[in-house]
């Protein structure tokens, strides 16, 4: 068997965690709890296109927001 992230023929999902981090997932596999549907079932590249798009800042949301916040306060 192989492994279903690496399959270039597959479809996938994006998946987005409350941290804003994102994930390619095999469509074929369900979400984990924790983790929603950023976009939907599409090819594989198509996926790892979105996530390029949309997943610029790699830090975890929690730390971008204690850095804003502090930035606004000192």
């Amino acid at each position: 068997m192989t492994n279903p992230f690496d399959d270039s023929d597959a479809s996938f999902m994006v998946l987005v965690n409350e941290e804003n981090q994102h994930s390619l997932w095999p469509a074929r596999v369900d979400v984990p709890a924790g983790w929603s549907i950023a976009h939907n079932e599409d090819t594989r590249r198509a996926c790892i296109d979105y996530i390029d798009a949309n997943w610029t800042d790699l830090r975890p949301g929690s730390l971008l927001a204690a850095e804003e916040h502090d930035s606004t306060v000192g």
